[in-house]
């Protein structure tokens, strides 16, 4: 048994934990980084990496298919199960191994394996029987796949995204229940990869995208591809080694998958850090009340940062809030207050969906361009989806943004940073506009919203389409 001294202590060595030690020692401070597995974060382990290598896989096959367009002829497109899973374990192996290694580089003494509890504010006890007191304590414990009452009884037929990744093999069938950013990108790659797949969700809206407009070309285009339910409640059995799925609703009905895919949520890992003990208040799910600008715990010298507050569950923010934990711990009892980054997410489904800063409200300014008929979209044969910009009365600064288009994850980048900047659509129009480029489908959005304030469209430029654009 060891006592260990820190002027730092984070618990949990994900992407935030990470980010918040290495703030907390380029802050000065000394650091303790305490993790039950070291086992790489859930970006490069369950989560972003081995899920874009199976949409990869999925977008081979999906773009051989349909290669004849081009008047490019594949015979017999055919998808190895076996050899797709094998190479998503393999490379998302690398992905994990790589941060891994990233400990060994660490000071001696700063990571512990175990896993902790709070026995006071700032007092630790660790299951190999040490204990930790620090200045300040950072919890950085991540999040863990849901698995509700409804799916609990079918055993390892219930996959999530901590376990589909281990399938040896591709199902034949796979019902997805869930329509947010897992589960819409998991099950257009099945989908594509040859498995029957079928999407289910409770609301009635895909991937929290709030144009009514966008929403309708992401279930016609997504519907296109696999079978959608939407507005349904789902109940599941076993049934000889496969799940029989009930679902409500107009289109309500029942049948066999082979597996089921629960992608309903990622509720934090709280349980069992004893925070009664740090006596810091808790919301009605348990997690620590907090400020989201200094990520401290009301007035205690605890700081939350991750998929652990259930604010933000992306990781760039994850990241960022993770820094400022570390640096706040770092300075206690002084800490900042940085601003928040607008907010940002991406769904990986093809084409793209991209939903940034603020979404409408009366008096935002509305433009929008569709995709259907833009040029380099056509040139691709992808020519698909829409775009909807939000911009300020009365000046047109833009404040948001839905993109479900080809390129969204590319141009999601250029509006964000608008929007940090308070740009106008005006402002835009002033850039060069390549041509033939994806980017030249925002224009007529950006047009939009400039005739409908004062000031109107900019002068002294060619604000008109290029043949094709």
């Amino acid at each position: 048994m060891t006592h260990h001294d820190a002027d730092v202590a984070v618990i949990g060595a994900g992407t935030a934990g990470i980010a918040a030690e290495r703030s907390a020692r380029g802050a000065g401070a000394r650091t303790l980084l305490i993790d039950e597995a070291f086992r790489g974060t859930l970006c490069a382990t369950t989560g972003c990496m081995p899920s874009k290598l199976l949409i990869a896989a999925a977008g081979a096959a999906h773009d051989a298919r349909g290669a004849d367009v081009f008047g490019i002829s594949v015979s017999d497109v055919a998808v190895d199960g076996r050899a797709v899973m094998a190479r998503v374990r393999q490379e998302r192996d690398k992905f994990a191994k790589s941060t891994r290694d990233s400990f060994d580089d660490l000071p001696d003494g700063t990571c512990i394996m175990a896993r902790a509890r709070f026995t006071a504010r700032t007092e630790l006890a660790l299951d190999n029987g040490d204990t930790v007191s620090a200045r300040a304590i950072v919890i950085a414990t991540g999040s863990h796949a849901s698995v509700p009452e409804p799916f609990e009884g079918l055993g390892d037929l219930a996959l999530t995204n901590e376990s589909v990744f281990e399938l040896e093999d591709l199902p034949g069938s796979l019902a997805v229940v869930g329509g947010g950013a897992i589960g819409l990108e998991l099950a257009q790659a099945m989908a594509r990869l040859g498995v029957d797949t079928a999407l289910f969700d409770q609301s009635e809206t895909l991937g929290g995208a709030q144009d009514p407009d966008v929403q309708a070309v992401l279930a016609k285009i997504v519907g296109g591809e696999l079978s959608l339910h939407l507005g349904v409640d789902v109940s599941a059995e076993p049934a000889d080694g496969r799940v029989r799925l009930s679902w409500s609703g107009a289109s309500g009905g029942e049948r066999l998958f082979d597996r089921v895919l629960v992608a309903t949520g990622r509720p934090p890992n709280v349980d069992g850090l004893g925070l009664d003990a740090a006596g810091l208040e808790l919301d009605d799910h348990g997690v620590p009340v907090f400020d989201r600008t200094t990520m401290r715990c009301g007035d205690a010298p605890v700081f939350i940062a991750g998929d652990a507050n259930a604010d933000v569950p992306v990781l760039h923010e994850a990241s960022s809030e993770g820094a400022v934990a570390g640096r706040n711990a770092a300075r206690y009892p002084a800490v900042d207050a940085p601003e928040r980054m607008p907010p940002f997410t991406l769904t990986f489904t093809d084409p793209p969906l991209a939903i940034l800063g603020e979404g409408p409200t009366d008096g935002t300014i509305v433009g929008g361009a569709s995709y259907a008929e833009q040029g380099r979209a056509k040139v691709e044969a992808r020519a698909q989806g829409l775009v909807r910009l939000y911009g300020a009365a009365p000046d047109g600064r833009l404040t948001g943004a839905e993109l479900f288009c080809p390129g969204a994850d590319h141009m999601a980048h250029l509006l964000i940073r608008a929007i940090q900047r308070g740009d106008t659509a005006s402002d835009l129009l002033e850039m060069p506009f390549y041509h033939p480029t994806l980017e030249e489908g925002l224009k007529p959005a950006l047009r939009e919203i400039c005739k409908k304030t004062p000031s109107g469209l900019p002068t002294g430029r060619d604000l008109s389409d290029a043949p094709g654009a």
